[in-house]
């Protein structure tokens, strides 16, 4: 049965009672106190405890409970959270006291009928690969027939240290002075009475939508997207509100609403904070994004002499620069961050903070300082997203195709350049590029794009999917020719 547990770039995810079943979680745990056995009790007569979390979703907090169970047959101490929690909050936990990390029940922005679970070793960050498939190489241990008992968990609550740490890495006493007027959009999330309550206690006043719990995330998603987040655009804009915030299911992504009620993309807000760090908080270090992520940070590197490093798709990549490397700030392009100080792991909430500490720095509006970075930069980029829907099949005879022959032009232009480092990067130049990249759940070819001016832009992109249709109509001959009822079934 492990072909239906999969690990992803963030943990394994699956629909509720479909693939995500308690044997399941009874399968992965098991492997997951395997790998715990014989990486921090073994040898050894310290045994640290594992800490366990989880989020708003159905049955999360039942699944944790269970999850405690097994653990605690297995001879693995454990704690678990009190309340449903972020992902950061539990993750800067696992390196407050000795541990054996911790496991985080969550989907994070993916649809209510899914939960998943991931493993935060006790460094704080996400799990590399060689930590994953060590859990995945013992999918297969757990006994048959086994049966959990069934025990009382010994609770603990994350929430005073970690917001004790965030005042450490924000400075609250200037968010306190500025006066600034704060929405925040809880979309039903565990970052409820953790964002909203560190403002709060800063001394400003903070409009707050939808912070209960609701495990159908009120018939939309727990995902800071422009469209999930037209409450909270309108309540800026009828309040005159400053910014307005907003994270993701559990906390880990961020998204920010500016004064006009316009949406910040990811993008735009790790060159904010870039700046901010440089600027005014005189800081410095590396900037590592993900191959996806937007060039300006390239440009900022090079105005500010830092070092820029490119990693694949997924914060363990980043995460793991983090740990090694002087990194003033780790991000990608679909809303996590961390900076220099705080743990290997995305955290939206501080990034929130750190928006709101920017504000209070430079005394004008978000939508000025954007505009001052463009200037700074001196080009304004337009930055394009779209997937292909294909099978599996298709997409991997898709990608070995313009990998073996790869093309030369895009819209007339040369191809001056190729990246492999996660999927195909083509180049224009240094700041003009389009990213073809299989998704690794989903049958999927996602397209990123980035360059200016747009119209320039998006006549690549069209030009590129013009030149797959064709390469898609050759490859479906071929595969047509070597299997036709194979290929109809999987189209």
């Amino acid at each position: 049965m492990s072909d239906v547990i999969t690990f992803g770039t963030d943990g394994w995810r699956a629909i509720i009672a479909e693939d995500f079943t308690f044997k399941n979680v009874e399968r992965a745990v098991y492997a997951m106190g395997c790998y715990i056995r014989e990486t921090y009790y073994r040898n050894t007569s310290a045994q640290p405890p594992i800490l366990i979390g989880y989020d708003t979703r159905f049955m999360a907090d039942r699944f944790a409970i269970h999850a405690a169970q097994v653990l605690m047959d297995m001879g693995i101490k454990v704690k678990v959270t009190s309340r449903d929690v972020p992902t950061p909050a539990i993750a800067w936990a696992t390196q407050y006291e000795p541990t054996a990390g911790a496991l985080q029940f969550t989907a994070s922005h993916n649809p209510p009928e899914y939960c998943g679970l991931k493993y935060i070793p006790h460094f704080a960050g996400p799990a590399t690969n060689d930590i994953t498939n060590r859990i995945v190489s013992h999918l297969r241990d757990m006994p048959a027939g086994y049966e959990v008992p069934k025990r009382e968990v010994e609770y603990f609550d994350p929430a005073p240290l970690y917001l004790a740490a965030l005042e450490h890495m924000v400075d609250m006493k200037k968010i306190g002075a500025s006066k600034l007027k704060v929405g925040y959009e809880a979309l039903y999330s565990t970052s409820r009475d953790y964002l909203d309550k560190a403002i709060q206690d800063c001394g400003l006043p903070v409009t707050v939508l939808h912070n209960w719990r609701d495990p159908l995330f009120g018939g939309g998603m727990p995902e800071p997207k422009a469209k999930y987040l037209k409450d909270l655009m309108t309540t800026v804009k009828k309040d005159k509100l400053d910014v307005g915030l907003a994270t993701d299911g559990d906390a880990d992504r961020f998204s920010v609403i500016d004064e006009k009620g316009n949406f910040c993309s990811p993008n735009q807000l790790l060159c904010l904070l870039t700046r901010h760090l440089v600027k005014n908080r005189g800081m410095k270090g590396a900037i590592v994004r993900t191959v996806s992520t937007t060039h300006l940070l390239d440009r900022m590197a090079k105005k500010y002499n830092l070092e820029l490093l490119e990693t694949p798709v997924g914060f363990k990549y980043i995460g793991e620069i983090m740990r090694s490397h002087d990194v003033l700030i780790g991000g990608e392009e679909s809303g996590g961050v961390s900076v220099k100080g705080h743990i290997p792991e995305k955290d939206g909430i501080l990034a929130n903070l750190l928006i709101v500490e920017m504000l209070a720095f430079e005394g004008k509006p978000l939508s000025a300082i954007w505009q001052d970075v463009l200037d700074e930069a001196g080009t304004n980029p337009v930055y394009l997203r779209d997937d292909l829907q294909l099978t599996h099949r298709t997409q991997k005879a898709l990608m070995q195709r313009i990998t073996e022959k790869p093309l030369t032009t895009l819209a007339g232009e040369k191809v001056v350049r190729e990246g492999h480092k996660d999927g195909l990067k083509l180049y224009l130049d240094d700041e003009s590029w389009l990213l073809i990249r299989p998704s690794g759940t989903e049958p999927l070819i996602r397209l990123y794009a980035e360059g200016a001016p747009a119209a320039r832009m998006e006549k690549v992109m069209d030009d590129f999917k013009k030149q797959v249709d064709d390469i898609l109509t050759e490859v479906d001959s071929v595969m047509d020719r070597a299997d036709k009822p194979a290929l109809n079934a999987l189209m």
